[in-house]
């Protein structure tokens, strides 16, 4: 494996333990709801109060805003703001809408319907994804892929630190303020 493969799959790796920290950590508070409801006896009430459709919609909100990063952070997607704005719908149309609703459905004291012990751990494991899906699609656009992580220029060229040439886009040059000037 060359060093620039070793390096790329040490990224990734490293996006993916940041991917699910994030994920454990919006899921926190639900494990402790649900060690609590174990330990009374009362482990499927969980499945039906709207805990995970809460997570669920919490972990869709946060794909939301990656994708919207992914969206705002670089102008030259051209192709890919349709994909971008595709999986933002999707993830309002398979998890923000439908965990809301069950929420809503769920808290206004009706009688909670059986399937709702199914829908809801499905909804979570979808927002799971979407969200790694939003993450993985964040850092790709927001990276500066006019180099390499060792310093190649998009030209294959070598480019030394500091260089002007590394950056994504040339800086602003802007004149001076002499201070002579009166408004």
């Amino acid at each position: 494996m060359s060093e620039r493969q070793l390096h790329r799959e040490q990224q990734s790796m490293s996006m993916m333990y940041g991917t699910y920290a994030d994920v454990l950590f919006v899921l926190f508070p639900f494990l402790v709801i649900g060690m609590q409801r174990l330990w009374d006896g009362r482990l499927y009430e969980m499945l039906m109060h709207a805990d995970l459709s809460i997570a669920a919609a919490i972990l869709a909100g946060l794909a939301i805003g990656k994708f919207v990063l992914g969206l705002v952070i670089n102008r030259d997607l051209g192709r890919f703001k349709e994909r971008i704005v595709f999986f933002i719908a999707l993830t309002l149309f398979v998890v923000l809408g439908p965990a809301i609703i069950l929420i809503l459905s769920i808290i206004s004291g009706a009688e909670v319907p059986g399937f709702v012990a199914f829908v809801q751990p499905i909804l979570l494991i979808l927002a799971i994804s979407l969200y790694s899906t939003a993450v993985g699609i964040s850092n790709i656009l927001t990276r500066d892929d006019s180099q390499d992580a060792y310093g190649s220029g998009a030209d294959g060229k070598t480019v030394k630190p500091g260089n002007p040439a590394r950056a994504a886009h040339a800086p602003l040059d802007l004149p001076r303020h002499t201070g002579t000037d009166s408004w």
